[in-house]
């Protein structure tokens, strides 16, 4: 039987400050050295996929991740006997991740395309697919890609359904806009900003099927067939093994059975109640587990966050012209770029350049730390100048040493001076963990959007996720106004 698991998916001064920084990366070191090993030890395949395309693959109230390719692979580990892990990453991530080498293959209902065959080498087909147009159920003024024209008309990135659309726009006279997943590409049909969407007809018509509140106005366009990708002249093995799984899968009629289970007349619809509350007693499990993933990645960043602010913030005010500049770099690099390209950057181009992996949890906690401790770079150098120089004199003169005058006289000054910065930029990398939903961490915001994929019950899911952060935060901001105030007392 195949084994299946699943992951959501610093002289005296000088000396000082170059032990701390060893230290600092050799805990990162060690954290992406252990999941290094672990890939490499490990025989299991690590495999990617989308997180919100039902049918083929969305999580179910359980909290499984389910659907066509879901099961296909199951089917198909245990007919050929290999273990594998899914990492659900979201489709744009999934492509990245498999082109960086971070994991063995993709299964996220991925069209084989000449361009793609540039990169990727693909298993035989699995699933022909097609495109459909689909409007609001209270249009009825859209019936035809003639009726497009002058409007706009919403698709998702790296679909057939966006190649399609790109495909036919010019002769229609219709703009696009691309969304990562179905549900807001759906929703932004319902709000009437887009009057069409152009969707791989399996999953539009499940998400009718479920509710989404769409209609569909044409029929189906020949579309290209799904497939099973690994990196170029990479894991032929695992593609030689899933083309022999698929083809005994289907000799058995094993295949048929899973097509019909979601796709067939019985497939399941939506049922039961999605009232605000209804979803919320459902839903609390599930996102409370992606609270305290977001509560974790906070705590740990900004413990690390910390340390790299108080180095480079010392070198900030530091006399050595060299120890500025190193500051100062620091500084610029992680405050003068997005967050989410810094993401990108440590998830997907490292590894790439220097042929590891590292897992996901790694990267999310080094791309909080090293931006979050940029600012808190800041908010220290502040704070140590708002401090009269006349103290750190003071201190000097009566033969205490640089390090302790600060630590003793400047520091306990400066840190009343500093705590409603150190709040504030607590509640900024509290929200900014939402942007590691890009590389596959499931937190807060991730989870809302995972469950939105099965329901596509968006306004009050994300009501739901917007009182979580605001009880965390206003929690988190008075306990901070209570300790304020004791410190100033």
């Amino acid at each position: 039987m195949p084994r299946i698991s699943w992951r959501g998916g610093h002289g005296r001064t000088r000396s000082a400050v170059v032990i701390t920084l060893t230290g600092v990366l050799a805990l990162l070191g060690a954290l992406v050295g252990t999941g290094s090993a672990a890939a490499q030890s490990d025989r299991t395949y690590v495999i990617a996929t989308d997180v919100t395309f039902a049918p083929f693959e969305f999580q179910n109230e359980q909290g499984d991740f389910v659907g066509i390719d879901m099961d296909l692979l199951a089917a198909i580990a245990e007919d050929q006997g290999f273990d594998y892990q899914v990492k659900p990453l979201g489709f744009n991530a999934a492509v990245q991740a498999l082109q960086s080498r971070q994991v063995d293959g993709v299964i996220a209902g991925m069209s084989i395309t000449d361009e793609r065959k540039l990169v990727f080498d693909f298993s035989d087909p699995y699933f022909e697919s097609g495109v459909q147009m689909a409007v609001s159920t209270d249009n009825d003024d859209i019936t035809s890609y003639e009726d497009l024209r002058g409007q706009r008309v919403a698709v998702k990135t790296g679909t057939e359904g966006a190649a399609f659309a790109d495909s036919i726009k010019n002769q229609y006279g219709f703009t696009t806009v691309t969304f990562d997943d179905s549900a807001s590409m759906y929703d932004d049909v319902k709000t009437g900003n887009s009057v069409a969407v152009f969707d791989d007809y399996p999953v539009l018509l499940y998400g009718i099927a479920q509710g989404n509140g769409l209609k569909t106005v044409t029929e189906k366009e020949a579309g290209a067939s799904y497939g099973f990708a690994v990196s170029k002249g990479q894991n032929a093995e695992l593609l030689s093994m899933f083309n022999a799984g698929l083809a005994n899968v289907k000799a058995s009629g094993q295949y048929d059975q899973i097509i019909d289970t979601y796709l067939g007349e019985g497939a399941q619809t939506a049922q039961g109640d999605n009232t605000f509350f209804s979803l919320l007693r459902d839903s609390f499990p599930l996102l409370m587990e992606g609270l305290w993933l977001t509560i974790v990645l906070t705590v740990v960043s900004l413990a690390i966050a910390v340390v790299l602010g108080l180095i480079f913030g010392f070198f900030r005010v530091s006399t050595s012209r060299i120890l500025r500049g190193i500051g100062v770099t620091y500084v610029d690099i992680f405050r003068g770029t997005p967050l989410i390209v810094q993401a990108f950057f440590i998830y997907f181009g490292i590894p790439a350049a220097l042929d590891f992996k590292m897992p996901a949890m790694t990267a999310g906690i080094i791309t909080l730390s090293l931006n979050a401790g940029a600012y808190i770079t800041e908010i220290i150098r502040g704070g140590i100048l708002s401090v009269d120089k006349g103290q750190m004199e003071a201190a000097r003169s009566l033969g205490m040493g640089y390090l302790p005058a600060m630590r003793k006289v400047v520091l306990p000054q400066a840190f009343r001076t500093m705590m409603p910065s150190f709040v504030n930029q607590t509640v900024i990398t509290l929200k900014d963990t939402s942007i590691l939903s890009v590389i596959g961490i499931a937190e807060l915001t991730q989870t809302g959007k995972i469950i939105i994929a099965r329901n596509f019950e968006s306004f009050n899911m994300w009501l739901i996720v917007g009182i979580f952060y605001f009880v965390i935060i206003m929690a988190l901001t008075k306990l901070s106004d209570r300790l304020e105030k004791r410190i100033n007392q």
